[in-house]
């Protein structure tokens, strides 16, 4: 059985690596979650790697792919990893770019850290559209404590959610977000469209296993 590495350092790893289980049951997912560096993984690139190097380094060369389930790394990380280490396969979780520009204006819910990089000024570039960007560094650690609640989402979302609003695609661009899209739905309405980048992991996990589609076209 093919063996996958999912890294993070924090509950989005895991949303990442239970979507990958339901999608491709074929493969083994290995959990690496870095539950101990999760706020220095935030600090700076070079940190990163050096955490992520030690987490991973019973894993390079032995398994089939290492996926990246956090966009700050892959932003800033992803290249090194793969010049670092040419005989192990690396798919990151990259900011998802739609095949055109939204016909909406739009909201990017993400971190300072990942705000910050020159791939999130191209990708805001790449929409063509308003984009608002929320940069909620404190809400990662809430999610993995179990500590946001949907009237903190509201309240932080409040002046986007009337019916007339302009702003009715989001793009999620930190992976424990991935637990808010229920309440999303639930606050923007059933035409709310959310991008969060799952889809391109899952194509580039697919293409680089060479495995053909997800587990519907598997069975």
């Amino acid at each position: 059985m093919l063996k996958v590495v999912v890294y993070d350092s924090g509950y989005g790893g895991e949303f990442f690596a239970d979507r990958l289980e339901a999608e491709l049951p074929i493969i083994e997912v290995i959990r690496v979650i870095d539950w101990r560096n999760a706020e220095k993984i935030q600090n700076s690139p070079k940190e990163a790697r050096k955490i992520a190097r030690v987490a991973l380094r019973p894993y390079i060369g032995h398994v089939d792919l290492i996926v990246f389930a956090n966009h700050l790394l892959t932003l800033t990380s992803l290249k090194f990893f793969r010049r670092k280490f040419k005989n192990q396969h690396f798919v990151g979780l990259n900011l998802k770019k739609p095949a055109s520009p939204p016909k909406k204006d739009t909201i990017v819910l993400t971190t300072k850290p990942v705000a910050r990089t020159i791939n999130y000024y191209n990708f805001v570039l790449h929409l063509k559209k308003r984009v608002k960007t929320f940069a909620l560094d404190t809400w990662p650690l809430k999610i993995d404590d179990g500590e946001l609640t949907e009237q903190e989402i509201k309240e932080t979302l409040s002046d986007y959610l009337d019916k007339d609003s302009r702003y009715q695609e989001i793009f999620l661009a930190c992976s424990q977000f991935y637990d808010l899209i229920p309440v999303l739905r639930k606050l923007f309405g059933r035409n709310l469209k959310i991008h969060d980048g799952f889809s391109d992991a899952l194509k580039e996990t697919c293409k680089t296993l060479r495995i053909r589609g997800s587990a519907k076209k598997a069975k």
